[in-house]
């Protein structure tokens, strides 16, 4: 924990994080310099280094924040207690873009770092996606009904087909650049709909 960056009141805590937010979702992780980020934050370079000692240990800071940004909106939105798979699927994208309208930036943040090839940060922010990942997908999985999918079905297989189809959607988008969220929402919507008409049980 940053008792440092966690005593300061939280209009500055936000400024300081919406700022590296902003400057490593528009760079690579080596080509954002941290005093483009104090520039962006009202402070001085030596104090962002007072309460961060390193480029590192910020962007490492900033993914973590998401992570439990984005666990703690997916709680808000029930997405954890569903017995219907998809139910909590669409709960979830309606979470997603509640925090993208709250922390504008984060969500490109975090797709940049998702891919960021940079050796310095991209086992650990590897890492640590895969262990936020099973802890949401052990969390959820314990509640599925999976007398809702069609016989025979490999759950495990269909969760991970999923994963694969929505990970090179976005890495899709982030080659594009300029993402649009409300596009991203759509074709999700669309996805979820596909996916209902292929893997669920028919009455």
């Amino acid at each position: 924990m940053n008792e440092k960056f966690f005593s300061l009141p939280k209009e500055k805590q936000q400024a300081i994080l919406n700022a590296g937010y902003r400057v490593f979702s528009q760079n690579t992780y080596k080509n954002s310099p941290m005093s483009e980020i104090a520039e962006a934050a009202g402070i001085s370079k030596s104090l962002l280094f007072y309460y961060f000692h390193n480029k590192k240990e910020f962007y490492l800071f900033l993914w973590d924040i998401c992570a439990q940004t984005t666990i703690d909106f997916l709680t808000k939105f029930n997405c954890y207690n569903q017995t219907d798979l998809f139910e909590s699927m669409e709960r979830g994208i309606f979470a997603k873009m509640e925090i993208m309208q709250n922390f504008p930036d984060m969500g490109n943040f975090t797709i940049k770092a998702f891919y960021e090839k940079d050796p310095e940060v991209n086992a650990a922010i590897q890492e640590s996606y895969h262990r936020y990942f099973n802890y949401k997908a052990d969390k959820a999985r314990l509640n599925f009904d999976s007398d809702q999918f069609i016989p025979g079905l490999d759950i495990t297989m269909m969760y991970q087909e999923m994963y694969w189809a929505s990970e090179g959607y976005l890495w899709e988008k982030v080659q594009q650049g300029n993402i649009d969220y409300q596009e991203l929402e759509k074709d999700f919507t669309k996805l979820l709909k596909f996916w209902k008409s292929v893997y669920l049980r028919k009455e």
